[in-house]
């Protein structure tokens, strides 16, 4: 779950302009998603999915059990069944492997709305963060080093901002921190992009006969 956070948190930032306080340019980096997944918020963000999917996962895992064993079953003894019987158990296992299958994509859907939805609230609350530091420290620009388009090749650790961000974060956050990003002149707000982005999320594999 918390890798599916991690992975997911990537859709919510592009590189981000901040403004020119000073010549020359003051750059800095940021890892959105270990910002994200670093705060107290995005660990209990991820824990709530743990908390939440955990048992679905186990009954997943039970009932893809009993699928094994019964497909053991057929073709140890399928040999020695009796026509009728072997058909049974064969349309047994197809009706369970194909209930267990949408089971699962609706278990697969539904985390991805969950992630959506908290991401998208830590994502304004955390650009909200972001911009204030930049601004208060003369950052001219901070670039997402975690967005696979964002290309940075090099980027030295003295101008990654990263925990500081989530210092601030941590700090200033009674339940959340800001909950808008402030409304100034050429600032860029991430916005989520569906789900059939670039992300992947992991989720129960289907099984397999």
């Amino acid at each position: 779950m918390r890798s599916s956070l991690i992975s997911a948190a990537a859709l919510l930032c592009l590189a981000w302009g901040a403004y020119a306080q000073q010549t020359p340019a003051k750059v800095g980096v940021i890892s959105i998603q270990g910002a994200l997944v670093g705060t107290k918020d995005g660990q209990k963000a991820s824990q709530e999915l743990d908390t939440k999917f955990m048992p679905k996962k186990k009954e997943f895992d039970t009932r893809q059990n009993e699928i094994t064993q019964m497909q053991d079953q057929y073709n140890k003894g399928g040999a020695v069944m009796s026509e009728d019987k072997r058909n049974q158990m064969a349309r047994d296992i197809d009706e369970k492997k194909k209930r267990l299958q949408r089971d699962m994509q609706d278990a697969e859907e539904e985390l991805q709305g969950e992630q959506q939805r908290l991401l998208q609230g830590l994502g304004q609350r955390m650009m909200a963060v972001i911009e204030k530091y930049a601004k208060d420290n003369g950052y001219t620009i901070v670039l997402n080093v975690s967005d696979p388009n964002t290309p940075v090749l090099y980027a030295s650790s003295a101008i990654d901002i990263t925990q500081d961000i989530i210092s601030l974060y941590d700090k200033t956050s009674t339940n959340g921190g800001p909950t808008t990003t402030p409304a100034t002149p050429g600032a860029v707000t991430p916005k989520p992009s569906s789900p059939g982005g670039s992300a992947s999320v992991q989720t129960p594999r289907s099984p397999r006969p």
